[in-house]
């Protein structure tokens, strides 16, 4: 058994729920919302290269936010003066996604110098030229197969440019597949849509380290039941990526976690993972010490 597996198995015990509800959270700490949102693309394009410029000046006044927008880190209510984006950041890295169905946004920032490593995943929400409601999951020193020096390294090489239009996947599909992986965690038998060839950053493990055009990110899943739950979804067509924001385990107090999908011709080829819960760290060259997560683990 892989300390992989292991480590997930270890996590389906500590955080595995008895219900299977991916309700929501509730509406009213969550308000203001939208139920159909209106933006363009090119709005979203414009606000998230902005929320970039914004961590690394530590200044958001910039941003369109509405007087009551909600802010959130590590799906907890923060003041806006507290959150990551109130401190300025020396950005490694930024890649955002966009979803001007859902009016939502994704951007993934790296960084590695200074005295606090970390990795954000954010979430901005957005109507009509204003956003609503900024949600970030921070992983850091500590956080589940962390290191930022390797999730810079690897995502650097990957190929995250724009598809030709015969390459997309249906977003229903995006949809269905994401799932049927996440689902996987707790039952064994889904039809995961995996592809070749395919790589996971999981914090800072990467399971591709020697670019084999063969690799398959179908290593199995770990034994036992996990539910993860309050999936929310964003889907970036062009692109071919969905993020699903949820938690690992309980609806209520689950660990916050954030999953990137990476579609080409209707197959997973890039899963990027955000999760802050505490557990063992990855190397820098995206490896994991044998028996880092149980030391009597064959």
């Amino acid at each position: 058994m892989s300390a992989r597996t292991i480590a997930l198995a270890l996590i389906g015990t500590a955080l595995a729920a008895p219900a299977m509800a991916q309700d929501g959270p509730p509406a009213s700490p969550y308000a203001p919302r939208v139920d159909q949102p209106t933006c363009t693309r090119a709005e979203l394009q414009e606000l998230t290269s902005a929320y970039v410029e914004a961590q690394r000046t530590g200044d958001i006044s910039a941003l369109p936010l509405l007087d009551n927008a909600h802010f959130l880190e590590n799906m907890e209510t923060v003041d806006r003066s507290e959150g990551r984006w109130a401190s300025p950041l020396p950005v490694a890295h930024a890649m955002s996604f966009h979803d001007p169905l859902r009016c939502k946004t994704f951007t993934e920032i790296v960084v590695t110098e200074g005295d606090a490593p970390q990795i954000i995943g954010t979430r901005l929400f957005v109507h009509e030229g204003q956003i609503l409601r900024v949600d970030s999951i921070v992983t850091e020193p500590g956080d589940w197969l962390f290191n930022a020096n390797a999730f810079l390294h690897y995502t650097q090489q990957e190929d995250w440019s724009e598809l030709h239009p015969y390459q997309r996947t249906d977003p229903s599909e995006m949809i269905r597949g994401a799932n049927a992986y996440l689902d996987g965690f707790m039952d064994k038998f889904t039809d995961i849509p995996w592809g070749v060839p395919c790589a996971r950053l999981e914090g800072g493990l990467y399971t591709n380290r020697d670019n084999r055009p063969d690799a398959s990110c179908e290593i199995g899943m770990p034994p036992g039941v996990l539910y993860l739950t309050n999936r929310d979804y964003l889907i970036d067509e062009e692109m071919g990526v969905i993020n699903v924001f949820m938690r690992f385990g309980s609806s209520e107090t689950g660990g916050p976690d954030s999953h990137t999908f990476r579609y080409i011709d209707g197959k997973f080829r890039l899963i990027h993972t955000l999760t802050a819960i505490p557990g063992p760290q990855a190397n820098d060259d995206g490896s994991i010490a044998p028996g880092a997560i149980n030391p009597n683990a064959d």
